[in-house]
Protein backbone atom coordinates (compact mmCIF):
# COMPACT_ATOMS: atom_id res chain seq x y z
CA UNK A 1 0.00 0.00 0.00
CA UNK A 2 3.10 2.77 1.30
CA UNK A 3 4.46 1.64 -2.84
CA UNK A 4 1.30 2.02 -4.29
CA UNK A 5 0.91 5.92 -2.74
CA UNK A 6 4.54 6.70 -3.56
CA UNK A 7 3.99 6.75 -7.34
CA UNK A 8 1.27 9.73 -7.27
CA UNK A 9 3.19 11.65 -4.61
CA UNK A 10 6.73 10.36 -6.79
CA UNK A 11 5.36 12.27 -10.03
CA UNK A 12 4.66 15.11 -7.81
CA UNK A 13 7.76 15.87 -6.48
CA UNK A 14 9.52 15.18 -9.75
CA UNK A 15 7.64 17.96 -11.10
CA UNK A 16 8.53 20.22 -8.24
CA UNK A 17 11.91 19.08 -7.88
CA UNK A 18 12.44 20.01 -11.98
CA UNK A 19 11.13 23.38 -11.87
CA UNK A 20 13.56 24.63 -9.00
CA UNK A 21 16.34 23.28 -11.04
CA UNK A 22 15.40 25.04 -14.12
CA UNK A 23 14.04 28.37 -12.74
CA UNK A 24 17.76 28.42 -9.93
CA UNK A 25 19.69 27.48 -12.48
CA UNK A 26 18.90 31.01 -14.34
CA UNK A 27 18.70 32.63 -10.95
CA UNK A 28 22.26 31.36 -10.09
CA UNK A 29 23.71 32.80 -13.63
CA UNK A 30 22.55 36.30 -12.91
CA UNK A 31 23.49 36.36 -9.19
CA UNK A 32 26.53 34.57 -10.20
CA UNK A 33 27.75 36.76 -13.31
CA UNK A 34 26.43 40.14 -11.94
CA UNK A 35 26.39 40.23 -8.59
CA UNK A 36 29.41 37.66 -7.46
CA UNK A 37 30.18 35.09 -4.82
CA UNK A 38 27.65 36.44 -2.05
CA UNK A 39 24.67 37.11 -4.25
CA UNK A 40 25.26 33.57 -6.10
CA UNK A 41 25.41 31.67 -1.74
CA UNK A 42 22.40 33.50 -1.30
CA UNK A 43 20.47 31.61 -4.82
CA UNK A 44 22.09 28.39 -3.77
CA UNK A 45 20.66 28.70 -0.05
CA UNK A 46 17.59 29.56 -1.07
CA UNK A 47 18.13 26.54 -4.06
CA UNK A 48 18.06 24.10 -1.12
CA UNK A 49 15.36 25.44 0.76
CA UNK A 50 13.24 24.70 -2.06
CA UNK A 51 14.79 21.37 -2.60
CA UNK A 52 14.31 20.06 0.83
CA UNK A 53 11.29 21.56 1.10
CA UNK A 54 9.85 19.14 -2.28
CA UNK A 55 10.75 16.32 -0.09
CA UNK A 56 7.47 17.39 2.14
CA UNK A 57 5.52 16.29 -0.73
CA UNK A 58 6.90 12.55 0.22
CA UNK A 59 6.35 12.96 3.70
CA UNK A 60 9.76 13.76 4.50
CA UNK A 61 10.87 14.96 7.92
CA UNK A 62 14.33 15.97 9.33
CA UNK A 63 15.75 16.45 12.67
CA UNK A 64 19.30 18.03 12.76
CA UNK A 65 21.29 17.85 16.01
CA UNK A 66 24.62 19.42 16.97
CA UNK A 67 24.04 22.56 15.26
CA UNK A 68 25.59 24.36 17.98
CA UNK A 69 29.00 22.99 17.55
CA UNK A 70 29.50 24.60 14.61
CA UNK A 71 31.64 27.74 14.88
CA UNK A 72 31.74 30.49 12.18
CA UNK A 73 34.86 31.86 10.58
CA UNK A 74 37.20 29.01 11.17
CA UNK A 75 37.90 26.39 8.27
CA UNK A 76 35.90 22.66 8.88
CA UNK A 77 36.37 19.89 6.97
CA UNK A 78 33.01 17.96 7.29
CA UNK A 79 33.51 14.24 6.71
CA UNK A 80 30.06 11.99 6.50
CA UNK A 81 28.71 8.71 5.31
CA UNK A 82 27.35 8.95 2.49
CA UNK A 83 23.97 6.99 1.37
CA UNK A 84 21.89 9.07 -0.86
CA UNK A 85 22.26 12.23 -3.48
CA UNK A 86 19.37 13.87 -0.01
CA UNK A 87 23.22 14.02 2.31
CA UNK A 88 23.49 16.94 0.08
CA UNK A 89 20.64 18.87 -0.10
CA UNK A 90 20.32 18.24 4.02
CA UNK A 91 23.88 19.17 4.46
CA UNK A 92 23.91 22.35 1.95
CA UNK A 93 20.32 23.81 4.08
CA UNK A 94 20.91 23.00 7.39
CA UNK A 95 24.61 23.42 7.63
CA UNK A 96 24.22 27.06 4.69
CA UNK A 97 25.71 29.52 7.21
CA UNK A 98 29.23 27.34 7.34
CA UNK A 99 29.29 27.61 3.54
CA UNK A 100 29.72 24.10 2.25
CA UNK A 101 31.86 23.05 -0.50
CA UNK A 102 31.46 19.50 -2.07
CA UNK A 103 34.25 17.02 -3.34
CA UNK A 104 32.47 16.03 -6.09
CA UNK A 105 33.08 13.33 -9.14
CA UNK A 106 33.53 14.71 -11.96
CA UNK A 107 30.27 13.41 -14.35
CA UNK A 108 27.92 15.86 -11.76
CA UNK A 109 29.81 18.60 -13.65
CA UNK A 110 27.61 18.90 -16.52
CA UNK A 111 24.11 18.25 -17.43
CA UNK A 112 22.46 18.92 -14.53
CA UNK A 113 20.87 22.55 -13.85
CA UNK A 114 21.34 24.26 -11.00
CA UNK A 115 23.67 21.67 -9.93
CA UNK A 116 26.19 21.48 -12.00
CA UNK A 117 26.25 25.34 -12.21
CA UNK A 118 26.96 25.59 -8.51
CA UNK A 119 29.67 22.59 -8.68
CA UNK A 120 31.44 24.41 -10.89
CA UNK A 121 31.09 27.99 -9.89
CA UNK A 122 30.53 28.07 -6.08
CA UNK A 123 33.56 26.66 -5.06
CA UNK A 124 33.14 22.99 -4.67
CA UNK A 125 35.72 20.91 -6.98
CA UNK A 126 35.25 18.21 -8.98
CA UNK A 127 37.48 15.06 -9.30
CA UNK A 128 38.36 12.46 -12.18
CA UNK A 129 38.04 9.22 -9.97
CA UNK A 130 40.09 7.37 -12.59
CA UNK A 131 43.13 10.33 -12.65
CA UNK A 132 44.51 10.42 -9.08
CA UNK A 133 47.12 12.95 -9.63
CA UNK A 134 43.82 15.31 -10.71
CA UNK A 135 42.04 14.17 -7.92
CA UNK A 136 45.06 15.04 -5.18
CA UNK A 137 45.23 18.33 -7.14
CA UNK A 138 41.70 19.18 -7.05
CA UNK A 139 41.29 18.71 -3.07
CA UNK A 140 44.94 20.52 -2.14
CA UNK A 141 42.55 22.96 -3.92
CA UNK A 142 40.02 22.61 -1.97
CA UNK A 143 41.92 22.27 1.41
CA UNK A 144 43.85 26.07 0.57
CA UNK A 145 40.21 27.42 -0.04
CA UNK A 146 38.51 27.04 2.92
CA UNK A 147 42.05 27.59 4.67
CA UNK A 148 41.72 31.39 3.44
CA UNK A 149 38.13 31.65 3.44
CA UNK A 150 37.32 30.20 6.52
CA UNK A 151 34.77 28.13 4.96
CA UNK A 152 33.54 24.33 5.07
CA UNK A 153 34.96 20.98 2.56
CA UNK A 154 32.27 18.25 2.79
CA UNK A 155 33.55 15.10 1.77
CA UNK A 156 32.39 11.23 2.06
CA UNK A 157 34.98 9.18 2.60
CA UNK A 158 33.19 5.95 1.27
CA UNK A 159 33.23 7.35 -1.42
CA UNK A 160 30.47 5.37 -3.24
CA UNK A 161 27.11 5.76 -1.30
CA UNK A 162 25.51 2.88 0.56
CA UNK A 163 22.37 2.16 -0.96
CA UNK A 164 21.07 -0.22 2.06
CA UNK A 165 22.29 2.25 4.74
CA UNK A 166 25.33 -0.28 5.66
CA UNK A 167 28.73 2.06 5.54
CA UNK A 168 31.11 1.39 3.09
CA UNK A 169 35.04 1.14 4.29
CA UNK A 170 36.34 4.61 4.94
CA UNK A 171 39.19 5.73 2.48
CA UNK A 172 41.68 8.03 4.15
CA UNK A 173 43.35 9.61 0.93
CA UNK A 174 41.08 12.67 0.72
CA UNK A 175 40.47 13.38 3.82
CA UNK A 176 43.85 12.67 4.62
CA UNK A 177 44.77 15.99 2.04
CA UNK A 178 42.42 17.96 3.47
CA UNK A 179 43.89 18.01 6.64
CA UNK A 180 47.43 18.84 5.43
CA UNK A 181 46.79 21.32 3.41
CA UNK A 182 44.20 23.55 5.86
CA UNK A 183 46.30 22.64 9.48
CA UNK A 184 44.02 24.99 11.50
CA UNK A 185 40.60 23.32 10.37
CA UNK A 186 38.62 21.10 12.35
CA UNK A 187 37.40 18.06 11.97
CA UNK A 188 33.05 17.60 11.95
CA UNK A 189 32.19 14.17 12.20
CA UNK A 190 28.32 13.82 10.65
CA UNK A 191 26.17 11.07 10.69
CA UNK A 192 23.48 10.70 8.48
CA UNK A 193 20.78 8.03 9.08
CA UNK A 194 17.57 7.14 6.44
CA UNK A 195 18.24 8.94 3.29
CA UNK A 196 18.90 5.89 1.45
CA UNK A 197 15.25 5.00 2.14
CA UNK A 198 14.51 7.85 -0.05
CA UNK A 199 15.63 5.58 -2.86
CA UNK A 200 14.88 2.13 -1.38
CA UNK A 201 13.09 1.08 -4.44
CA UNK A 202 15.00 2.73 -7.00
CA UNK A 203 14.72 6.51 -8.07
CA UNK A 204 10.76 5.65 -8.90
CA UNK A 205 8.70 5.39 -6.84
CA UNK A 206 10.94 7.27 -4.42
CA UNK A 207 10.39 6.09 -0.14
CA UNK A 208 7.92 7.91 1.52
CA UNK A 209 7.64 9.11 5.01
CA UNK A 210 10.93 8.99 6.32
CA UNK A 211 12.71 10.95 8.59
CA UNK A 212 16.39 12.11 7.76
CA UNK A 213 18.52 12.38 10.81
CA UNK A 214 21.86 14.41 10.74
CA UNK A 215 24.02 14.32 13.61
CA UNK A 216 26.88 16.70 14.38
CA UNK A 217 29.75 15.04 16.46
CA UNK A 218 32.54 17.02 18.42
CA UNK A 219 34.64 18.63 16.31
CA UNK A 220 38.41 17.02 16.11
CA UNK A 221 41.53 20.16 15.82
CA UNK A 222 43.45 18.72 12.90
CA UNK A 223 46.56 19.92 14.24
CA UNK A 224 46.04 18.41 17.78
CA UNK A 225 45.62 14.59 16.34
CA UNK A 226 48.29 12.78 14.45
CA UNK A 227 46.19 11.60 11.06
CA UNK A 228 45.99 8.09 11.42
CA UNK A 229 44.09 8.74 15.14
CA UNK A 230 42.48 10.96 13.77
CA UNK A 231 40.60 9.43 10.95
CA UNK A 232 40.07 5.95 12.94
CA UNK A 233 38.21 8.37 15.36
CA UNK A 234 36.54 10.00 12.48
CA UNK A 235 34.93 6.94 10.82
CA UNK A 236 34.41 5.11 14.82
CA UNK A 237 31.67 8.37 15.54
CA UNK A 238 30.27 8.27 12.59
CA UNK A 239 29.54 4.69 11.99
CA UNK A 240 28.69 4.25 15.74
CA UNK A 241 25.72 6.59 15.58
CA UNK A 242 24.56 4.85 12.78
CA UNK A 243 20.79 3.44 13.31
Amino acid sequence: MQKLIAYPLSIIYYLLFGTTLVIFHVIQWICFNLFGYNAHKKSVDALCFFLVLNTYVLGTRYKITGREKLPANIPLIIAANHQSWYDITTIGWFLRKIHPKYVSKIELGRGIPSISYNLRHGGSVLIDRKDGKQAISAIRHLSEYIEIHRRSAVIFPEGTRSKTGKPRRFAENGLKILCKYAPSAYIVPITINNTWKMTKWGSFPLGIGNKIELTIHDLIPVNDTPFPQLFEKTEQVIIQALH
